[in-house]
């Protein structure tokens, strides 16, 4: 969708939105569009239930005296609470209320209330990211689908006093949101489309970005002693890959040293000899989410060229039982050195994050290291779809990270630690095994392991998305589908504490 900004509230064709503050307070535009309709505003807000209440929209269609389709009111609630991230809910109610109408253009006008959280010209960037994000649609596999049946809305003018600023203050946004639905892509793709090797050949594009970009295969890999990373691949007939991704934006900063994002890049997760029930496995195309994460994080902080010294690593195989493939109680060794025994092969992410971490910090050595991956089931038994799991070493990183979440709206809660959940994955004939002696605890007990292979004075955290790597439902920002999770936070935990100041 196109996104544009203007200083005039004046359209010349498909609808305009007007907000209205909780209490039916009416804006500056939509008082005028009432006096220009000889009063129909007014009258459809007493003819309603619409009271101005936050995400409320009431369409007015084809009013009298006013040169547009429709008239749409969107409610922002109490001025006193309409945040950022408020403005950045409201374009997306707006643009899901509009997408399915014959408009294929709309004006959205954004006046101030007194008390707002939020200067209008950064509201108006805001409201422009949540209609961008919200618009996202994957139909590139949809042959019949009737022209009555897609979305029509394809330009956004935001209208706003200081368009200029607006203008600047969405165009990082923007090349954040051309990052998000660049991963939304992978994530939705079919495990037959993307798996190891076409995963990494869409990572090295990032190159055109100025993204050092290097991609390790089987040879290498192994060369490397990567057993655990190895061991989940050797069911599969697609080849293992890793690959590392560095922006280097900070060069004159004083540390030199980067902040590091790894991610699980499971293409396709069957469980391996310990497989999964038949229902809804084809979800297990999106266990690669944590890599795709972190292949769009590096895309957006390269596009908008943040001022930060960041790598990115993803580990991609692809867990398949065949007649070479990893049994429960295999034994492998790590490229830390460090053994596990093999108890479940559905446990094979944590697996994969071990000997990638390892090789994070070996290679780069970063300040911090913050993994992502649909790791657990255990998440969503203790989260549901509302927030992943955060677990790290240090209680100042978490709540960075936690902080960044509620700024982005990609909420994050914190899970434990400690020295007793550590124990419970100690192995009788290895250094560790790859799940806890039972059913409780299984996020902390994937989370111990990974910190297993976190070397010491390393800041580390992990994020466990399984819960919300992919919307069962339409939510702010983000239709159903692959949702980009991770990009948005951990672009603005960037924002705020890593980048250098100039």
């Amino acid at each position: 969708m196109r996104i544009d900004f203007t200083a005039s509230a004046a359209p010349r064709a498909g609808a305009i939105v007007a907000l209205v503050a909780d209490g039916k307070t009416l804006s500056q535009t939509a008082q005028r569009l009432d006096r220009d309709s000889s009063g129909a505003v007014k009258r459809a807000i007493n003819a309603s239930k619409f009271k101005g209440g936050k995400d409320q929209t009431l369409a007015i269609v084809a009013p009298r005296g006013v040169r547009c389709s429709r008239i749409l009111l969107v409610g922002i609630g109490k001025p006193d609470g309409y945040d950022a991230l408020a403005a950045f809910g409201a374009g997306s109610t707006i643009y899901a209320a509009l997408a399915g109408t014959a408009d294929t253009a709309a004006l959205v006008s954004v006046d101030a209330f007194p008390g707002m959280k939020v200067e209008p010209a950064e509201a108006a960037a805001q409201i422009a990211y949540g209609a961008q994000l919200r618009s996202y649609r994957f139909d590139k596999y949809r042959t019949k689908e009737k022209p009555e049946d897609k979305p029509t809305l394809a330009a956004l003018t935001v209208a706003v006093r200081n368009d200029r600023a607006a203008r600047a203050a969405y165009a990082p946004l923007g090349r954040v949101a051309e990052a998000i639905f660049f991963t939304r892509d992978l994530v939705s793709e079919p495990a037959n489309i993307i798996n190891p090797k076409t995963l990494a050949d869409q990572a090295r594009t990032l190159t055109k970005l100025g993204v050092k970009v290097e991609v390790l295969d089987r040879p290498k890999i192994e060369k490397l002693k990567m057993g655990a990373l190895l061991g989940v691949a050797q069911g599969s007939e697609n080849e293992p890959r890793v690959v590392a991704m560095r922006w280097d934006g900070a060069r004159r900063a004083k540390d030199k040293r980067p902040v590091a994002f790894v991610g699980k890049g499971v293409t396709f997760d069957t469980g391996g000899i310990s497989i999964k029930p038949a229902a809804s496995m084809e979800d297990m195309k999106w266990d690669m989410a944590g890599a795709g994460a972190v292949i769009g994080l590096m895309r957006a902080l390269a596009a908008r060229k943040a001022k930060v010294n960041a790598v990115g690593v993803v580990g991609l195989v692809e867990n398949m039982p065949s007649a070479t493939a990893q049994r429960p109680g295999d034994v492998v060794r790590t490229m830390s050195g460090q053994t596990v025994e093999v108890i479940n092969t559905d446990a094979e992410g944590r697996l994969v994050l071990g000997d990638a971490v390892w090789y994070c910090q070996k290679q780069f050595k970063p300040h911090t290291v913050v993994d992502l991956a649909t790791l657990t089931g255990a998440i969503i038994v203790a989260l549901g779809h509302e927030q992943a799991g955060v677990f790290a070493n240090e209680d100042a990183l978490a709540d960075k990270l936690i902080a960044a979440g509620k700024a982005s709206g990609e909420n994050l809660w914190r899970m434990p630690l400690g020295e007793a959940y550590d124990k419970d994955i100690n192995s009788d004939i290895a250094d560790m095994k790859n799940v806890g002696s039972g059913r409780g605890a299984g996020s902390t007990a994937g989370a111990q392991f990974i910190k297993r292979f976190i070397q010491d004075g390393v800041k580390w955290a992990h994020l466990d998305i399984a819960g919300v790597a992919w919307a069962t439902k339409d939510r702010p920002g983000v239709p159903k589908g692959a949702s980009g999770f991770g990009i948005r936070l951990l672009d603005r935990y960037v924002a705020d504490n890593c980048e250098i100041k100039v």
